[in-house]
């Protein structure tokens, strides 16, 4: 049960089983039915099989807030297990949430659950939501090779959801002025065949040119008419007009 005047969960309930009521009397069937096709829940779609309640991300970003303390990693287990997208994805804004006020242990703990459960980060919004904020930090934090080479073991699998959490991570080494392994990983994923690693590749040179322009048009040089059009076109997208152009009609 949870006091909700109070905002607190009891502690003789689980937090998962909190998160989960609460979450359950926001579903909304009509928003969920434009979730599942937005997210492809079709047969063949990229997020086949998926489930949705039908809740906007700022009520699960509440819910997450109000229980990350007193949920448990068994708690967030529970949540990742879900056949519910919504459910997931609030699993992931406790990690984060708990990673922004964790020791360096708890970091590691935090991180460590979110690779072995990598396999329920399947959806696009769930690996934004969390690479980003968790691995790609927690990288820097401890700045060590073996670690880092960890994203290029992610970029080689045959899992879409693995390739992006490997670009995304790298986002934050983007924002700490670190883009080499931004670079490095685009430049191995260059060619991949699936658009959500070709859009998200693709983002992350635009934020490498949004912060240094010349080392961003350095990279894409000698590559762009190797890209998917996909790609380029996110890479490009804040460069000035003239420059666009340019680059896609093959002038550079």
């Amino acid at each position: 049960m949870t006091d909700t005047s109070r905002g607190r969960t009891r502690p003789e309930v689980g937090a998962a089983a909190v998160i989960r009521t609460e979450l359950a009397q926001l579903a909304d069937p009509e928003r969920a039915a434009g979730m599942a096709r937005y997210f492809q829940a079709r047969p063949g779609g990229y997020g086949e099989g998926d489930r949705f309640l039908g809740i906007a991300v700022p009520p699960q970003r509440r819910i997450a807030r109000r229980h990350a303390a007193a949920t448990t990693p068994a708690g967030v287990e529970e949540l990742l297990g879900s056949p519910w997208h919504e459910e997931r994805l609030t699993a992931m804004f406790v990690l984060v949430h708990r990673f922004e006020r964790a020791d360096d242990d708890e970091r590691d703990r935090i991180v460590e659950l979110y690779l072995a459960r990598r396999n329920r980060v399947d959806n696009w919004d769930l690996v934004d939501a969390s690479a980003p904020y968790l691995l790609g930090p927690w990288l820097l934090l401890r700045d060590r090779a073996d670690d880092w080479a960890l994203l290029d073991e992610l970029a080689a699998s045959a899992s879409v959801w693995d390739r992006r959490i490997a670009v995304m991570a790298t986002f934050a080494g983007v924002r700490a002025g670190r883009p080499e392994t931004t670079l490095r990983l685009a430049d191995r994923l260059l060619t991949d065949p699936a658009e959500l690693v070709q859009k998200a590749v693709g983002w992350m040179l635009r934020e490498v040119a949004n912060r240094d322009r010349a080392c961003a048009e350095a990279f894409l040089g000698p590559r762009y008419r190797r890209m998917p059009r996909t790609m380029l076109r996110y890479a490009i997208e804040r460069l000035p007009a003239d420059r666009r152009r340019d680059y896609l009609a093959g002038r550079v």
